[in-house]
């Protein structure tokens, strides 16, 4: 009985030295990991982008029935990496699809909205943020009332892939 109670003591200090001893992650020294970026020898430089509100050039997206875009970097219509406000009409609503790429969207004015796949609309006034992982069914447009000015960006290009109603 006596060496049963002090195998148990030993299993309970090796239990509680466990359990107040710091995880691996916190303790471990982690190496930084240098951004995958081209050397500085062969790396264009950064163009300043200014763009005052007076200065923004917009143009109708052609078949999107009335949404605008104003590319600040690249181009939403482009094969490469964007920045760009878009503008949907009042009222307008996408059909069920997705995107190859993450979108990141911020809204600045209007209300916009998303239905995912538990079927529930998210209303996003302006001020709002969201991110849309790619490939994730979705429906989203802009509610009645006012038109919604997003200000959108991707690493890679734009796309919208109809996909089945959900």
């Amino acid at each position: 009985m006596k060496n049963t109670i002090k195998r148990l003591l030993g299993k309970l200090s090796l239990v509680a030295i466990a359990a107040t001893a710091a995880p691996a992650w916190a303790t471990s020294p982690v190496a930084p990991v240098a951004p995958a970026t081209p050397s500085a020898s062969t790396a264009a430089p950064e163009t300043l982008v200014s763009m005052p509100a007076k200065d923004i050039k917009w143009r109708e997206i052609a078949g999107t029935g009335g949404i605008r875009a104003a590319d600040m970097r690249g181009s939403i219509t482009g094969n490469g990496p964007y920045e760009a406000f878009v503008e949907f009409p009042a009222g307008k609503n996408n059909p069920p699809h997705v995107h190859t790429q993450s979108l990141p969207t911020v809204v600045l004015s209007g209300v916009f909205y998303a239905i995912f796949e538990d079927g529930k609309k998210v209303l996003y006034p302006a001020g709002s943020y969201y991110y849309i992982p790619g490939k994730l069914a979705h429906r989203s447009g802009c509610e009645p009332g006012a038109n919604c000015v997003l200000f959108q960006y991707q690493a890679d290009h734009f796309d919208l892939v109809p996909t089945k109603a959900q």
